[in-house]
């Protein structure tokens, strides 16, 4: 045989071997196990736990269950609540006839024999205490990303569910997108801030409630109940366990009833009315209606309704824009005409696809909305708390040579406000959210190119402000150490944020903070409302505070009132 036959049959079989196993690929054992994903927040892997059925069959689409857990708790407990698997007791072979139940550390050590389900379920670890606004909220989207790249999913048959904490980032994550959700399950929810301005977003979700009757949280869980049933929600079940404290899951998820309850609905993407309100351009969609355009901070409200083969009628308050999607929905004919109404106005659109409205002097126009290139829109659009939402570094100033003591003393201040590992986002004494803190002179251009930048400093004294000084809204004065000034701004698609002076989380006059600013690390306790604040001596003594406007300028009144300080400067203004 020819040496050239040889070196041919050797590549032959080689490429054979890899075409095997990239046709078979790796298998996941079934049941309870870890996997992790990739998050661009800290460069880090961050782990989720997840069920596999026990005759998996890769070819087929499955139904989605994703639980997310309560405070002080992690992943590996989430997926065991699932399945209404809490912590054993038994006898303790040290002292007979003492009742031994495992801590959450021994419980988190292995998995429980779990039933045999026809479901996929995932738990995300999202960053241990921090609720499920911002990092941790992104992190069960990435999760739920990697899922869908490692399995079949059936998309019309996503569920979530959670407890406590859990419970309210079901009510967070089900109003903000409520058309990736066939149905959710709220356990004693802890409602997160925002989430009842929005209530209207669950008119089309199926809703079950659960909680004790001794539970602290069972009125707002009511109240929560009342508010589905009042916009019509499809369905809206609630049970209450008498005599039962802050424990509800031991029984709301006991059985694996959950999943025999989630087993009747299927995501609708074309219902026949759709109420929809939001502050920002982040949830800026639901099912076939999109808002093109609003005032960040502002709730826009939306209320469209088919009232008729290609008849809608719709209402909006504080919308300046939105676009209808109506492709693929029962009750629309695209080779007739659509009447459409809004706000009174009626429209006659011939039957494209996508249809758009824009107002324009107070006056609805059937006319698509283009943001400028230096408007308020999606990814550009503010509010303080987006700028450590996601990848995000820590920046100190070195520019004018500080001493060695004051060096120290900007780092000190940068590492407390990188340092999340302050309650929020500590699981059994370990820091989950490791953003990076650097001096201005170490900045890398990866950094630019990938990262929110939080810059602590003036121009005088940190280069990366000084950098973009003709493009920044306001600076501070050096010598101005009795006031602080915090501001978010867009900058080369992604956001600087401008804390110069006193920090933003110096304390009140009183000297107290709320246990909500307590609860957490120093970077949580930015407004998730507001674009801005600048305030003299302490936290609560405001200069002015609120939202740029739609242009990124500052509203007039913010002006006068910081011209009137003499220590602030304005530029891109």
């Amino acid at each position: 045989m020819k040496k050239s036959d040889v070196k041919f049959l050797f590549t032959v079989a080689v490429l054979m071997l890899f075409g095997s196993l990239i046709l078979t690929g790796q298998k996941l054992k079934p049941g309870p196990q870890d996997l992790t994903f990739f998050s661009s927040v800290d460069e880090t892997n961050q782990p989720y736990s997840i069920y596999i059925p026990k005759n998996f069959d890769e070819t087929k689409e499955y139904p989605l269950v994703i639980f997310l857990h309560g405070a002080m708790s992690n992943n590996r407990l989430g997926l065991r609540r699932a399945f209404g698997l809490g912590n054993i007791q038994g006898t303790s072979f040290t002292e007979p006839g003492f009742i031994h139940k495992e801590d959450d550390l021994e419980a988190s050590r292995y998995w429980p024999e779990m039933p045999d389900i026809d479901y996929i379920v995932a738990a995300p670890l999202a960053r241990g205490t921090a609720g499920y606004q911002g990092i941790p909220e992104q992190d069960v989207y990435d999760m739920l990303d990697d899922i869908k790249s490692r399995f079949n999913i059936d998309e019309n048959r996503t569920y979530l569910t959670g407890l406590s904490m859990g419970g309210g980032g079901t009510l967070w994550l089900g109003l903000t997108r409520p058309d990736i959700w066939a149905a959710i399950a709220p356990t004693c929810p802890a409602s997160p801030e925002g989430a009842t301005d929005i209530y209207i977003n669950g008119s089309n979700l199926p809703v079950h409630f659960f909680v004790g009757d001794k539970d602290g949280l069972m009125q707002g869980t009511i109240e929560w109940r009342d508010r589905f049933i009042s916009i019509g929600a499809p369905v809206v079940d609630y049970v209450e366990y008498p005599g039962i404290g802050h424990n509800s899951w031991e029984y709301s998820y006991k059985d694996g009833f959950i999943f025999d309850w989630f087993a009747q609905f299927e995501r609708d993407m074309f219902p026949k009315e759709v109420q929809f309100s939001t502050k920002l351009f982040k949830y800026n969609k639901a099912y076939w209606v999109t808002l093109d355009n609003l005032t960040p901070g502002t709730l826009a409200v939306i209320k469209a309704k088919f009232t008729g083969n290609n008849v809608i009628e719709i209402t909006t308050s504080d919308l300046l824009a939105f676009t209808l999607k109506l492709k693929g929905h029962p009750m629309f004919d695209a080779g007739k005409s659509v009447k459409i109404t809004v706000d009174g106005k009626s429209f006659s659109a011939k039957s494209p696809d996508n249809i758009s409205f824009s107002k324009e002097n107070g006056t609805w126009k059937n006319k698509k909305f283009t943001p400028g290139l230096t408007s308020k829109q999606k990814g550009a659009e503010g509010i303080l708390f987006s700028a450590v939402s996601s990848n995000h570094i820590y920046v100190y100033g070195t520019a004018d040579n500080p001493s060695s003591e004051e060096l120290a003393k900007r780092r000190s201040q940068a590492n407390e406000a990188a340092n999340w590992a302050i309650n929020a986002g500590y699981y059994m004494g370990t820091p989950l959210i490791f953003p990076r803190v650097v001096a201005d002179r170490s900045i890398r251009q990866s950094d630019y190119d990938l990262c929110n930048l939080v810059l602590f400093g003036t121009k005088e004294t940190n280069s990366v402000i000084a950098k973009y000084a003709d493009k920044l809204p306001m600076h501070l004065d050096t010598d101005a150490e009795d006031y602080g000034m915090v501001y978010i701004f867009p900058m080369n698609q992604h956001y600087v944020l401008v804390n110069s002076g006193l920090s933003w989380w110096t304390a009140p006059s009183s000297g107290r903070m709320g246990s909500s600013m307590m609860a957490a690390g120093k970077s949580s306790m930015l407004s998730k409302t507001e674009d801005f604040l600048i305030f003299k001596n302490t936290s609560d003594n405001v200069v002015t505070r609120g939202n740029f406007d739609n242009n990124w300028k500052l509203p007039n009144d913010a002006v006068n009132l910081l011209k009137a300080t003499n220590v602030v400067t304005f530029g891109g203004q």
